[in-house]
């Protein structure tokens, strides 16, 4: 595959610590797939697992991103921090792209690890959720995770300072 870089250099993130916080941050990300030369792409909530380098999320047992991912496992994405329209009609973000290779996982105690880290990751209330997730449902839930082999990250200002 060939290698693409980031045309602005004054725009890229280079530290990965960096573009570890995006994936914490976001609420979700975006996912293409490929499958005989046909793209689709799909919005997913999901949990960043820092230490493992891959990103969980669940879904219905059945459907056009499984079909795909079955056919072709490697995917791209990519997760973006909007900061909206500045004062001089510029746009601020942050974003991280990423490829990776999605693989569904069967083994109960790591759908119990993912699906702990996607809850902590999107939810106001996780311990509040988490208490509800029954071991019968889990067994019966569709999880997958994204182990991540390449990111690159881009930003145009910096994020708005919190308001005191």
């Amino acid at each position: 595959m060939s290698s693409f870089h980031v045309r602005r250099k004054d725009r890229e993130i280079t530290d990965t610590k960096e573009m570890q916080q995006v994936l914490k941050a976001t609420k979700y990300v975006t996912i293409a797939f490929c499958m005989d030369n046909e793209p689709y792409l799909v919005s997913l909530s999901h949990g960043y697992d820092q230490a493992k380098n891959c990103l969980y999320f669940h879904c219905a047992p059945e459907g056009k991103k499984l079909v795909y991912a079955q056919s072709n496992p490697q995917v791209w994405g990519q997760a973006v921090l909007d900061y909206g329209v500045t004062d001089e009609c510029d746009y601020a973000y942050t974003s991280v792209h990423f490829r990776g290779k999605l693989v569904f996982i069967t083994d109960l105690e790591e759908k119990r690890q993912a699906l702990e880290t996607l809850v902590r990751q999107s939810s106001n209330t996780p311990e509040e959720k988490l208490a509800r997730v029954k071991p019968e449902k889990l067994a019966k839930t569709m999880m997958g995770r994204i182990d991540l082999t390449y990111m690159s990250g881009k930003k145009h200002q910096v994020p708005p300072k919190a308001q005191p």
